[in-house]
């Protein structure tokens, strides 16, 4: 935990934004002409610069009216330059917004300023992977944001910017630790197996694998392996877009049954060379800390606990209580284990620029976070990213490459306090002596510091790169070809020294272990198309014909180590005196597709849209290798029928549906053949094999069928906008492991089973432009969804091992619980029902209640608030579920509780909410407790509102003469949490875990 300053790790920020004052009064004149016209005869140059409130707008395109080659487009800076007479009149335009007339009247400078044209914003093109369409004209469900919304989010992970924006995405954060994941689920969850329900990434047209990369090295669940989305820097991302239902993912087959997800890079736009420079710093805290007791209660509780077990002394080695430690020390464990500050600096830089036939873009990011743990913890990450585009001449070739390098070195504690914070008495012994030494008590307890001598550190490197040729053959005939490769090496460390242990036990180096795991993953893929497309009258056609080829090789090495010499060589493995190869693999992947698309417009009024693919993948057995997907997708744009072209309400009307069929083979590679491991065992000097796997050549893929309807309209020019959608998914043939009888030498068979998952649900997606006025305008977004998982069938259900998990018709997220009948006030012991009576309780029987951990439904809102230079963007994320709130041990046995249990019962009679406390000895009472965490009484409301994402920016006030741009911000992300969930933070799956992270971040950002 590194102390916060602005003066020592952020003096570099305060020092770029005096730069940047003192550049933006300073006047400098660097105007640039774009796509000049010869100069005309008693003509002048026009110059002013184009924005939208006080921003700067790029590449809006200005012409002299009446005159076709008499245009500009403008630059970085909003800037342009043109020759036109005093008597004309300028034509300004630019998508999203409304276009402009401005005579000149003799004027030389003239400054513009554009508005917002909602309804134009159906115009826009959205990126549907192998093709692009008009937002009004998809017939598929896609959900976009772009770097407007990216950049105002002090995120590492892209999952992270993506989080209450849209419709029908559940995201959650694993973990509060620097470099941690994200769980992302696209309308539920379709596979019987956890990790089969994955999407498929794809960054700038090459799919990325996200399967996580190494071991659980650490004993922190959620901070042990490693994302490869980490590598993915989200100020290099232009947008995202996530295609959802059949029509928009069968173009992907297999790969697109649990959603897409389509990353698009920054490009570079034509016009001077700009510069850009970006700096922040900020600071992270837990979102949420738990109440515990102080040192009083928590000697009231251990008193009580012993009198209910008729203690008339307490025993030697209760320290706590007996007067060995401290009875009037109070120390906040979580303020001292997890209560710091994490510090963060992040630096970006990039120039563009070019022709009108050639742009390019070179940027770099670096970032530096500290941790809220005790220690000199660290996640850094740097990247890189190069792109260029190149049009010919005749614009019949055409060139796009990009390539991105990303490396991350995560130096992390390989133990989580969060779990220990919660627990640890208040008046246990003070962390460090007189003398400034881990504080032992004479073996009286174990020094949490101890643990954080165990480290984590990972080194991860991921290149990837791409490029795109095409060729205009004839008349709306192309071809094009995509190449991708990516490259990731990842290394892993775990060390764990003896100086862990109490100097007293006498454990000298011997005991220092080492885990290392070293990861490469490489794939490539070539993917050739051919696009048509023609003009039929009052119709449009479009087709398109391609093919996939994707081959992927991942290695895998895992090694333990132990009995080293001195710490000083615990990270070298040969110098372990006992080495183990745990795993050593190396697995090949690969995948074949072709895939067709026609799409059919008459007249802007009805579409349809038919995709088809056939899949081929090595990880099925002869016979079953292929499989055939398709999706048809329809649309009516009602608002185009004569009858409501004259409508003053109604602007916009699009009501769509789609179904199709999807697959899945997200079951690693490898799983249908016979395999053998090494046994580890030597005979007579030969190290042998062993047999893991049963060969079933009848394994085969999973099928997705999707359905959906939706309905599109906008109203007053679309100021108001509404999208509402309604799905059915059902995924069956899953691929599970079918339990075999253990005198087969297996437990299981990989298979596909006859089962059946359906996901239902709806989304409601309102955009609103509020008030546009000239200085000051208000939009909003709010998006709502509700899922509902099934299980549909499950032939064998009752005599199969999942009986005890899976009901037919509810839930995959359902756990069985003990029906809580309250607390007994004779005995004070919690009981529960005892559904055959018997008077046994067994988790077989009497598990009876059923309860869902789905959402019921989540979101969020989103408000702009623009006036003048100044830019105000905030978001509210919502979720609707519920959890199991339930303290970390029997209260009474030693460790710290909420205030709240000292309401427990003491005597006869007493109608308490909490059982009696005890040391442990009272067996009744430790199984009670137990089984509350197992049953309905233990269920609560862990609903929460959140106040996700805000951001305060501010654009210093612009001069014609002055190429100088300075934006000040401030960001924020997870702020304040409304909740009456009292265990902890209400997003965190794992309790006991560290929670995520607060962030405030003030940021200055230079372009020139």
């Amino acid at each position: 935990m590194n102390k916060f300053s602005f003066y020592k790790g952020g003096s570099a920020f305060w020092y770029l934004i005096l730069f940047g004052f003192l550049l933006t009064y300073t006047p400098v004149r660097a105007k640039t002409v774009l796509r000049p016209m010869p100069s005309l005869p008693q003509q002048t140059q026009i110059s002013g610069i184009i924005t939208h409130g006080t921003t700067p707008l790029p590449g809006v395109t200005v012409a002299v009216k009446g005159k076709k080659n008499n245009a500009a487009i403008s630059d970085f800076n909003g800037q342009y330059i043109l020759p036109a007479a005093p008597t004309d009149t300028l034509t300004v335009s630019f998508m999203g917004f409304k276009t402009v007339l401005v005579p000149i009247n003799g004027r030389k400078i003239i400054n513009i300023q554009l508005r917002e044209d909602a309804t134009m914003l159906q115009e826009v093109k959205i990126n549907a992977g192998y093709y692009s369409v008009k937002e009004s004209e998809r017939t598929g469900s896609i959900a976009k944001i772009t770097s407007k919304e990216i950049e105002k989010q002090p995120v590492t992970n892209v999952l992270a910017t993506m989080q209450g924006r849209m419709a029908g995405v559940a995201i959650t954060q694993d973990s509060g630790t620097p470099g941690g994941g994200f769980t992302i689920r696209i309308r539920g969850q379709n596979s019987l197996r956890a990790d089969g329900n994955e999407p498929l990434y794809v960054i700038d047209g090459v799919p990325y694998s996200s399967d996580t990369v190494g071991f659980n090295l650490t004993s922190a669940a959620t901070q042990g392996t490693t994302s490869p989305l980490n590598s993915i820097n989200p100020a290099d991302i232009a947008s995202i877009e996530v295609l959802k239902d059949a029509d928009a993912t069968a173009i992907y087959g297999s790969r697109g049954a649990n959603g897409v997800v389509l990353i698009t890079t920054k490009k570079g736009k034509a016009g001077k060379t700009t510069f850009s420079i970006n700096a922040s710093t900020g600071y992270g805290k837990v979102t949420k800390m738990l109440n515990l007791m102080d040192t009083s209660q928590y000697l009231e509780m251990r008193k009580q606990a012993f009198a209910n077990d008729s203690f008339t002394e307490y025993p030697a080695n209760t320290y706590d209580v007996n007067g060995t430690w401290d009875q009037n020390r109070n120390t906040n464990w979580q303020k001292e284990l997890i209560g710091g500050t994490a510090q963060i600096t992040s630096f970006q830089g990039s120039v563009s620029g070019g022709s009108a036939a050639t742009q390019y873009l070179l940027s770099g990011n670096y970032r530096n976070e500290t941790t809220i743990l005790p220690g000199d913890f660290k996640y850094g990450k740097g990247s890189v990213l190069f792109s260029m585009n190149h049009m010919s001449d005749d614009q019949k070739f055409r060139m796009a490459f990009s390539a991105g390098y990303t490396a991350q070195k995560n130096n992390q504690s390989a133990f989580d306090p969060t779990s220990l914070s919660r627990i640890l008495a208040p008046n246990a012994p003070a962390l460090y002596d007189s003398e400034g030494n881990l504080n032992w008590e004479n073996s009286t307890w174990v020094n949490p510091l101890a643990n954080f001598e165990q480290e984590f550190l990972s080194h991860t490197n991921t290149l990837l790169a791409n490029s795109v040729l095409s060729y205009e053959i004839a008349t709306n005939l192309q071809f094009k070809t995509s190449f991708g490769f990516t490259d990731l090496k990842n290394i892993e460390k775990k060390t764990t020294p003896y100086t862990i242990y109490d100097p007293a036990y006498g454990i000298g180096s011997e005991y220092s272990t080492l885990h290392l795991n070293h990861t490469e993953r490489q794939s490539w893929i070539i993917e050739p198309q051919l696009n048509w497309k023609k003009n039929l009258g009052k119709g449009k056609i479009e087709a398109l014909l391609g093919s996939t080829f994707q081959n992927q090789i991942a290695t895998r090495l895992y090694e333990f180590g132990s009995g080293f010499a001195s710490n000083s060589l615990i990270n070298d493995f040969a110098s372990a005196s006992f080495r183990y190869v745990y795993t050593s693999d190396e697995s090949i992947y690969k995948y074949q597709a072709f895939f067709a698309r026609v799409n059919y417009n008459w007249d802007t009024r009805y579409i349809i849209n038919a995709t088809g693919r056939r899949d081929g993948s090595s990880r099925f057995g002869p016979g079953k290798q292929f499989a055939n997907f398709g999706a048809l997708g329809m649309a009516w744009l009602f608002s185009n029928e004569s009858f409501f072209k004259e409508s003053k309400l109604l602007s916009f009307g699009k009501l769509r549906a789609s179904y199709g069929t999807t697959g899945n083979d997200q079951i690693g590679d490898y799983q249908f053949l016979n395999t053998y491991v090494s046994s580890g065992n030597a005979y007579q000097g030969v190290i042998g094999l062993s047999p893991a796997r049963l060969y079933n050549p009848d394994f085969g893929w999973e099928t997705n069928r999707k359905f959906e309807v939706a309905l599109e309209v906008g109203f007053l020019k679309d100021q108001i906008f509404l999208t509402t959608a309604w799905y059915k998914n059902r995924s069956s043939n899953q691929l599970v492991g079918i339990p075999l009888p253990g005198t087969t030498g297996f437990t299981s068979l990989n298979a596909n089973l006859d089962a059946t998952v359906q996901n239902s649900g709806f989304e409601i997606t309102l955009r609103t432009i509020n008030f546009q006025g000239q200085n000051f305008s208000w939009t909003s977004n709010f998006n709502i969804s509700a899922s509902r998982n099934k299980l549909i069938s499950f032939p064998g259900l009752e005599t199969s091992p999942y009986s005890g998990t899976y009901v037919i018709g509810q839930s995959l997220n359902i756990q069985k619980l003990y029906h809580f009948t309250g607390l007994n006030p004779a005995t004070g012991v919690y009981e529960y029902q005892d559904v055959n009576g018997d008077g046994i309780l067994s988790s077989v029987d009497d598990k009876q209640q059923l309860v869902d951990f789905t959402p019921d439904y989540f979101g969020g809102l989103q408000n702009q608030f623009t006036y003048k230079g100044l830019q105000l963007d905030f978001l509210f994320q919502f979720v609707k579920q519920t959890k199991i709130d339930n303290g970390p041990s029997v209260p009474g046995i030693g460790q710290n509780q909420r205030p709240e249990v000292l309401n427990s019962w003491q005597q006869a009679g007493d109608q308490t909410p909490y059982q009696q406390l005890t040391t442990g000895l009272n067996s009744n009472v430790v199984s009670a407790y137990y089984r509350y965490s197992e049953s309905d009484g233990a269920i609560t409301d862990g609903s929460y509102i959140r106040l996700k994402n805000i951001s305060l920016t501010y654009d210093l006030p612009l001069k014609m003469d002055n190429g100088i741009r300075c934006r000040l911000y401030l960001q924020g992300q997870n702020l304040l949490t409304f909740t009456k969930y009292k265990n902890g933070d209400p997003e965190s799956k794992f309790n006991g875990y560290l929670p995520p992270l607060k962030f405030y971040t003030a940021g200055v950002q230079l372009t020139f």
